[in-house]
């Protein structure tokens, strides 16, 4: 596709592109592609936003979201092809769905605060799927989320309806407990251990919600500072020379000179 110099292109120029790769004489790799198998690419392209965000690499933000608007087209298109969506309607239906549920801002609703708002949004939210109980609302919580995330998100929605009411010295309590179990499991079979180490991570995920912490960032934050624990550690030891570099390598590098 030919671009007018200086001109940038735009999300007309995107979907354009990708009805071309997708006919007749597109890319036989995309036109071989379907809603299932590009899973993984939607996936793995919402990681790589959320890495250049933490990284405060603008340039890159851009480009990741740029593959990650690319993935939203890829399956507007696919569902253009067997007449179910195009692109247009996914636009319009976001489009309609914040108008809706942002009233205090497209409408004359007035909020006091962002409590206020978030239980206007659950409620709205709640007409809109036609949710007929709570079981409904939880179980809406996507099963294909990391089980970490979808735990805390779980409790939010069970702790919204009034489902679940958390008792923080509880919960420290049975933390404890598991704790002392985990100790004595080394013996057990692999169902046992299995099933107190969920209650361990459930555990905590409970926690993590009762103090509205993110579960899935503060494992991501601990498992960086212990990255770099050993980091530090190991380059101590290169630096006293505990460890010794690749010697064959050297060796070869020695010949040469």
């Amino acid at each position: 596709m030919e671009n007018t110099k200086g001109k940038k292109y735009d999300i007309e120029s995107l979907r354009a592109v990708m009805q071309d790769l997708l006919g007749e004489n597109g890319c036989e790799w995309d036109k071989a592609q379907d809603h299932k198998s590009l899973k993984k690419y939607l996936i793995e392209e919402c990681y790589e936003v959320i890495d250049a965000i933490d990284k405060d690499d603008g340039e890159n933000l851009c480009e990741e979201l740029g593959d990650l608007l690319f993935q939203i087209v890829f399956h507007s298109c696919l569902a253009q092809k067997e007449g179910l969506f195009d692109f247009d309607d996914v636009t319009d239906g976001i489009t309609r769905k914040m108008i809706q549920r942002h009233p205090h801002v497209f409408a004359d609703a007035h909020y006091n605060d962002k409590d206020d708002i978030n239980e206007k949004w659950e409620s709205i939210k709640k007409q809109e799927k036609g949710y007929k109980s709570n079981m409904e609302i939880i179980k809406s919580v996507p099963r294909s989320l990391p089980a970490l995330m979808r735990s805390v998100k779980t409790f939010s929605k069970a702790g919204a309806t009034g489902a679940y009411t958390p008792d923080y010295d509880e919960l420290c309590k049975e933390n404890t407990l598991l704790s002392e179990s985990i100790a004595s499991l080394i013996d057990s079979n692999n169902m046992e251990k299995m099933e107190l180490i969920g209650n361990f991570l459930l555990n905590l995920s409970q926690i993590s919600h009762f103090l509205q912490i993110n579960a899935e960032f503060s494992l991501t934050n601990a498992l960086e500072t212990f990255i770099n624990r050993i980091e530090d550690i190991e380059n101590t030891k290169t630096a006293d020379g505990g460890i010794k570099e690749d010697t064959d390598s050297k060796a070869a590098e020695e010949k040469t000179k």
